[in-house]
């Protein structure tokens, strides 16, 4: 029951929805659209286990803290929670955050967050939980490729087929709907945090040069691609020389980041060839005039349309913003809830709220 203090709170708060990601979370506010993007990072004191800052703010810290004193954690991993309590204390941030325009002092809002398609009970469970810790008046559960085709515009809930593939920072999502439910989905747990891993591996490996998951990452966003580039570009990395002990920089090129990101690309790709491989006939017809919808920042990765095409033979497309569709799709249903309630997910295993 919502209390009458909760209610009357609630007729000033916002709907909102979020998109709870392992890199980056994304809140869209009814009628505003997104209004927040940060990294899912959060700093805390040690000893205490205090969260003194949140967001980039705790990204640009990462690495870079005193061990004794403070330690960057990021409260997700691939897609699930994993610190409880700092997970809560990110999203209660992000819910003020939200709310810093409007004059309600304890905002009580309506929250849609995203999902996995492949998560257990337990962390449904624990992603409900914290969003009511957080200070949410009632808290919706939505599968993230839902919330990806939404957001992307698809027309899930008419009768022919459309399918979505959402690249992550923990997961990849791959869904093929029709009639408003999910036909074949495939959730697994390569994503863009696995690029950087390729990346650290690889600069390790070949020339023995250990380098920071941020630096990774970077790479992989300026010249990092899947598919030969119309230019090859070349960057410098630096980090520690694992022979020497010293400081060192390299210059890579473009052809070697696609190298070494290509045992994760692979696999993604052989996702999406198993979702199709099980669909049937007539959705595949549809597909191919449809084509595949990429979403998620991961899928932003230079060449990747083009590397899929060429692979399952159907034609690819770049979601507009990719990387907001989620948060977008879960702020939706909300404006609409009477028409979308049906795609929300349930708390129990295989269940969706009616």
């Amino acid at each position: 029951m919502v209390s009458p203090l909760d209610w009357l709170l609630g007729l000033f708060s916002l709907d909102i929805g979020i998109d709870l990601g392992t890199a980056n979370t994304l809140v869209s506010v009814r009628g505003k659209g997104i209004v927040i993007n940060e990294p899912s990072y959060v700093a805390i004191e040690r000893k205490t286990r205090r969260p003194i800052s949140v967001g980039r703010e705790a990204k640009e810290m990462f690495g870079k803290t005193p061990s004794s004193k403070f330690m960057v954690v990021r409260p997700l991993r691939d897609g699930v929670i994993s610190e409880f309590e700092i997970t809560e204390a990110m999203l209660d941030y992000f819910i003020r955050k939200a709310h810093e325009q409007s004059w309600v002092p304890i905002p009580r809002p309506r929250v849609v967050v995203g999902i996995p398609s492949g998560v257990t009970e337990v962390e449904k469970r624990a992603v409900y939980d914290a969003t009511i810790s957080a200070g949410a008046r009632e808290a919706y559960l939505i599968e993230e490729p839902v919330a990806a085709a939404i957001g992307a515009g698809l027309p899930i809930q008419e009768t022919r087929g459309s399918m979505i593939v959402d690249i992550g920072g923990g997961t990849t999502e791959v869904a093929i709907f029709s009639l408003g439910g999910i036909v074949i989905s495939r959730s697994i747990r390569v994503a863009g945090d696995e690029m950087d891993e390729d990346i650290v591996q690889y600069m390790r490996s070949k020339y023995n040069l250990l380098v920071g998951e941020r630096t990774a990452e970077r790479a992989k966003m300026e010249i990092g691609s899947s598919y030969p580039l119309p230019e090859e570009r070349t960057m410098v990395l630096r980090g520690r020389n694992l022979v020497t002990g010293l400081p060192e920089a390299v210059e890579v090129s473009s052809i070697e980041l696609r190298e070494a990101l290509n045992p994760s690309v692979s696999i993604v790709i052989d996702t999406i060839r198993d979702a199709l491989d099980e669909t049937p006939p007539e959705l595949v017809a549809d597909l191919m005039e449809s084509g595949v919808c990429m979403a998620g920042g991961g899928s932003q990765l230079k060449g990747l349309c083009e590397r899929v095409a060429d692979e399952v033979n159907v034609r690819v497309w770049l979601a507009e913003d990719a990387m907001t569709c989620v948060a977008r799709g879960a702020g939706r249903i909300l404006e609409d809830y009477d028409n979308l309630r049906s795609l929300l997910a349930g708390l129990e295993r295989g269940s969706t709220q009616h």
